[in-house]
């Protein structure tokens, strides 16, 4: 007879790989952190050619960029460095702009400009572009084809990203289900692997990207996380000091963790019990609101529109999330390896889960129109399609959650509830007093029999008068006991089909939980809709008191040219989308939404109704993917016909087309 303890089985294992193919699936399709901050322009432009060399270049961001001494490189034909090094703060007001000086006497040629920085909410970005002096030459500089935070340093560090909000929701949440839905679980063995397993995987994964921080904000390199210089570098920027303050506040978690399962479990005056509850509840939340703050204080709440306001609503997002996915993490483990815990647990983290909803639902809301702004946004932009997903999830959840719900409520809590509650924690005593099951067969019931009578004590011979152990038979007749224990137990849970059903909604709401925190994290790495359109729209906004507030026109239109790598969507912003003058931008993207660099793009205008045009456009290429053109002019309104002509290669172009309401 060979059976296993109890665990979470093959079942939880297939979660596990499904949900990892997910999350790989999540990841390879996302493109490399976009971030908060675009180039909007720059001068010399992308492709311009000047009759004389210029005393510098200038970059111009949609927002602030942390600028380090070689965010800006301009080279000469022959790859060698053609600017001074020193980066110059040109910024005023909300213009913000950085040049870099050019040496004396360059000669004619082709220069390439590459440029690398970290926005605002600490995600890298960077691009490259070419201008020439006299006219165009050939140039032994190559384009850079990696985006900053791309390779296998982005990865691990997406990886690591993903493992601290799993580990931080697993630390904070199965505190709190201890603490506030099921004390008694502090002394059961699997609540606490569970939780200290969480704080080791958010000390593990915060200390890998503190190391990963230098190679993936800089070179790429996965040597340079060992380089002290570099190193030393990240502590001195906003990032850096996050992550530091979280290792510092994880050691105060520990602590946290030790009390709770130490002194705590082992209280047995109520009123101490009580009380040390209410210090570790006040110390926890604490101690928890200040690691989430890690992630308000450097990522997306702490730019943008209110600041003030998206930090401590990012907070109480984070907890809220904590509280219930880790609670739940625990309960799920529970169920599988504890299974005595009461229905009373059960029912008082129904009640924190729907509490913890609520919050999410609210600060959902707040979130969602502070990062997207706008319906079109919602629809026409990476963050907004993710953030779809992320709430079609969450509906996912909450209805498998209301499943779980009803399960608890059939749970069956007779006399046996109190003896499991007497006895949690302790499964020696549970099988001392383990009832006798009706529908059990007879030959494991003689079986049983024959073990209970052959005791390891009763493994004796009689040498010279006086007992021996058997040392052979006593080890059989242990694992023989032991499996008997393991049947005991299985036969229990398997008896009761509420428990069971509650088991295997709680897993499916866990399946469905580990997808959401994968989208959740791509989410969080992700250009916010309300900041690319804005980006989109290049700063075109009136500058002086009287201007209007009109709808730009953005569509999207999907392209195949039938060549190679012919296949993407064009973005179309067109602001302030109204007759006069209009700023005209278009994002050229592959199917997978990286950006994709063509030769040659056009647009035309026409209004049929009052036979005017078409009217063409010449955008000028910005960066790969991007292109724009200024002054764009609508005479009259009405329903326009906008026209893109894509050239993928020397013979292979398409032109796409759609109707849309100017005016």
């Amino acid at each position: 007879m060979t059976t296993t303890a109890p665990r979470l089985g093959t079942a939880l294992a297939r979660l596990l790989i499904l949900a990892a193919a997910l999350l790989g699936a999540l990841l390879a399709g996302a493109a490399p952190a976009s971030a908060h901050a675009a180039l909007t322009g720059s001068d010399p432009k992308d492709g311009a050619v000047v009759a004389s060399a210029p005393k510098e270049v200038n970059l111009t961001f949609s927002e602030q960029v942390a600028m380090s001494a070689d965010s800006i490189r301009v080279l000469d034909p022959a790859g060698r460095r053609a600017d001074t090094g020193e980066i110059r703060d040109l910024c005023s007001g909300s213009v913000v702009r950085y040049g870099v000086g050019l040496r004396a006497g360059l000669p004619d040629g082709t220069y390439t400009v590459a440029w690398q920085t970290v926005s605002a909410d600490s995600h890298p970005i960077s691009g490259a572009f070419t201008f020439s002096i006299g006219a165009p030459s050939t140039t032994s500089v190559a384009l850079p084809d990696r985006s900053a935070g791309g390779g296998l340093v982005g990865t691990l560090y997406g990886i690591a990203r993903y493992v601290s909000y799993a580990g931080f929701a697993i630390l904070v949440g199965g505190g709190a289900f201890v603490l506030a839905c099921w004390p008694r679980g502090a002394s059961v063995r699997p609540v606490q692997q569970t939780v200290v397993r969480g704080w080791l995987t958010l000390t593990g994964a915060t200390l890998v990207m503190l190391l990963l921080r230098n190679p993936y904000t800089g070179s790429g390199e996965l040597s340079d996380a060992f380089d002290l210089a570099g190193l030393k570098a990240v502590l001195e920027t906003k990032t850096g000091a996050a992550l530091t303050s979280r290792l510092l506040l994880l050691g105060a978690a520990a602590l946290f963790v030790a009390v709770l399962f130490g002194a705590y479990s082992r209280r047995t005056d109520p009123k101490e019990k009580k009380d040390l509850a209410f210090g570790l509840g006040i110390g926890g939340t604490v101690v928890a609101a200040g690691i989430a703050g890690t992630w308000a204080l450097a990522e997306h709440a702490s730019t943008g529109i209110q600041p003030g306001v998206a930090m401590p609503v990012d907070i109480l997002h984070l907890l809220a999330v904590a509280a219930w996915l880790g609670g739940l993490t625990v309960l799920l483990v529970s169920l599988y390896r504890a299974p005595s815990v009461p229905r009373s647990a059960v029912e008082r983290f129904s009640k924190v889960a729907f509490g913890s909803v609520a919050v999410l639902v609210a600060t959902g809301i707040y979130q969602s129109w502070r990062q997207v702004g706008s319906w079109s946004a919602l629809t026409g932009t990476r963050y907004g399609q993710l953030l779809l997903v992320k709430i079609g999830l969450m509906c996912v959840l909450i209805g498998i959650a209301w499943i779980s719900r009803r399960w608890t409520r059939r749970l069956a809590d007779p006399a046996t509830a109190e003896a499991d509650r007497e006895t949690e924690g302790s499964g020696e005593a549970e099988e001392a007093r383990e009832p006798r099951k009706p529908g059990k067969d007879e030959e494991t019931e003689e079986f049983e029999e024959a073990v209970d009578e052959a005791a390891p004590g009763n493994a004796v011979e009689e040498t010279a008068g006086a007992p021996a152990v058997d040392p052979e038979r006593a080890a059989q007749l242990a694992r023989q006991q032991a499996a008997v224990a393991t049947a005991r137990r299985k036969r229990e849970r398997d008896a009761d089909p509420e428990r069971a059903g509650l088991r295997r909604s709680v897993l499916t709401e866990a399946a469905v939980a580990v997808v959401l925190l994968a989208v959740t994290t791509v989410l969080t790495s992700t250009e916010p809709g309300r900041t690319e359109e804005e980006a989109g729209r290049g700063g075109s906004a009136a500058s002086g008191p009287a201007a209007v507030p009109d709808r730009p026109v953005d569509i999207r239109l999907p392209f195949d040219t039938g060549g190679v790598d012919g296949k993407g969507i064009v973005r179309l912003s067109l602001d302030p989308g109204r007759t006069g003058a209009n700023a005209l931008h278009l994002f050229v993207e592959r199917p997978n939404g990286k950006p994709l660099d063509v030769p040659e793009i056009k647009v035309a205008l026409t209004l049929e109704a009052k036979d005017v045009g078409p009217l063409p456009v010449a955008p000028d290429r910005i960066q790969t993917g991007h292109w724009s053109a200024s002054g764009v002019q609508i005479p009259m309104p009405g329903e326009w016909r906008i026209q893109v002509t894509v050239r993928t290669s020397e013979i292979d172009q398409t032109t796409i087309e759609k109707n849309v309401k100017i005016g």
